[in-house]
């Protein structure tokens, strides 16, 4: 089953339903979507007291899918069974250096790594074999674009600093 604000017309056995029925029913939640303004916070107090008690929250899209302060309140009342997290909303200052001599600052990352049934990756979701070919080919024809002196699709343009 799952939930698409706009379902493809070709569903290849999938069952489209609302939201409210999807986080009710399910035993997993998996959420695959972009962040917006639609989607920021979906998982909330609000969505967190739909779902079924102790189901198990899975988020490898977006950290600021989920609201980090309810999604604790949901661990320590049961109501989420167990939670998995490859993203997290304030990664940057997490995920991407060596910490390991460093007090964390962030209270609420640090009580998540408290509870035994919550298991954080630091964002390695993308570490699929097509993702990295991907990356390596794209990189491959950057260089070779600048190279030969060709126009680069991915080329960051540096704007002027007016301060």
């Amino acid at each position: 089953m799952a939930y698409d604000k706009s379902p493809p017309e070709a569903t290849q056995n999938i069952e489209y339903v609302s939201l409210s029925q999807l986080l009710s029913a399910a035993d997993i939640v998996s959420l695959h979507c972009p962040l917006t303004a639609d989607t920021h916070h979906l998982i909330n107090a609000q969505t967190i007291a739909q779902m079924k008690t102790g189901a198990m929250l899975i988020n490898t899209s977006r950290g600021a899918l989920i609201d980090t302060k309810a999604v604790i309140i949901g661990l320590k009342s049961g109501e989420i069974g167990y939670l998995g997290m490859d993203v997290y909303e304030q990664e940057g200052d997490l995920f991407f250096e060596d910490l390991s001599s460093t007090v964390i600052q962030d209270d609420l990352f640090e009580r998540l790594l408290t509870f035994p049934n919550v298991l954080i990756t630091g964002h390695q979701s993308f570490f699929t074999n097509e993702a990295l070919t991907s990356i390596a080919e794209t990189t491959l024809n950057n260089i070779s674009d600048f190279e030969e002196s060709k126009p680069c699709s991915n080329q960051v343009k540096v704007g002027q600093n007016k301060g």
